[in-house]
């Protein structure tokens, strides 16, 4: 059975995949700051990707596991000094202990927020230049970047996803377009662990939402098939929270009001 390594694998889209990708067949070793108070049996190692004393932790974790799923990070806006040794350092090493142990596939949990400052209205494609909406936007297009290096320089098979919005259900009318669904969550990182060597990929991570705003046909033609879609949440969420204004940012812009800081 293969094995897989999650880093971040305590955080709400970790807690995900540890429920849901042994389901298909994956042995998963578990990756982060702490471990989570509830036993799940799978083997953790407790590490700040981010600070340079625990790169023999972070590869010696990495031994033997054929792929490398990256979620650990700062997931928000926050302070450059915070950014850096997270976001920038952490995701250095993380490539960098996956190229020493010979781990042949890396996938790396981008953002939406790496193409915050595009304008909402038509379907978004990958083939559009990055325009972060925050310095944690930045760090993500900093992450993309490096991926493509590894897999140009070192022959890893590297999948960038831009990650929507990642909850139980749509947490606003937003997420109606942005929505990725736990079990679809699932699916897409199992399509790209299980898919054929790609190289260097970039593509968007959600549901097969009606509403959706980013074009899914890089994450089809590697093999994932979303089930799940926003609309099955629209009455109930609009009546919650009501409908958008044109002018408002969480309807403008792709990475909504974190575009305005």
């Amino acid at each position: 059975m293969p094995e897989v390594l999650v880093t971040g694998a305590a955080g709400r889209i970790g807690s995900y995949l540890r429920s849901g990708l042994p389901l298909r067949g994956w042995r998963l070793r578990c990756l982060d700051l702490v471990e989570p108070p509830e036993s799940d049996g799978l083997p953790w190692s407790i590490a700040d990707i981010g600070d340079a004393t625990d790169f023999a932790v972070l590869a010696k974790a990495m031994d033997g596991v054929e792929a490398v799923v990256h979620l650990a990070g700062i997931p928000t806006e926050a302070a450059f000094a915070d950014l850096r040794e997270a976001n920038l350092l952490g995701t250095y090493q993380v490539f960098e202990a996956a190229r020493q142990a010979g781990v042949p596939r890396v996938v790396y949990a981008s953002s939406n927020h790496a193409v915050g400052f595009h304008e909402s209205g038509s379907l978004l494609t990958t083939g559009v230049r990055a325009r972060p909406d925050s310095l944690y936007g930045v760090t993500k297009v900093f992450g993309e970047a490096l991926g493509s290096f590894y897999a140009d320089r070192y022959g890893m098979d590297v999948a960038a996803v831009r990650i929507g919005s990642c909850f139980d259900r749509p947490p606003g009318e937003r997420a109606l377009g942005t929505w990725l669904s736990p079990h679809d969550s699932v699916r897409l990182i199992d399509a790209l662990l299980r898919a054929p060597s790609y190289g260097f990929q970039l593509l968007y991570g959600i549901s097969a939402n009606t509403r959706a705003w980013w074009d899914l046909t890089p994450a089809i033609a590697l093999g994932y098939r979303p089930e799940d879609d926003a609309e099955v949440f629209a009455e109930e969420i609009l009546a919650e929270f009501g409908t958008l204004p044109d002018s408002d940012p969480d309807r403008r812009f792709v990475g909504g009001r974190m575009a305005l800081g």
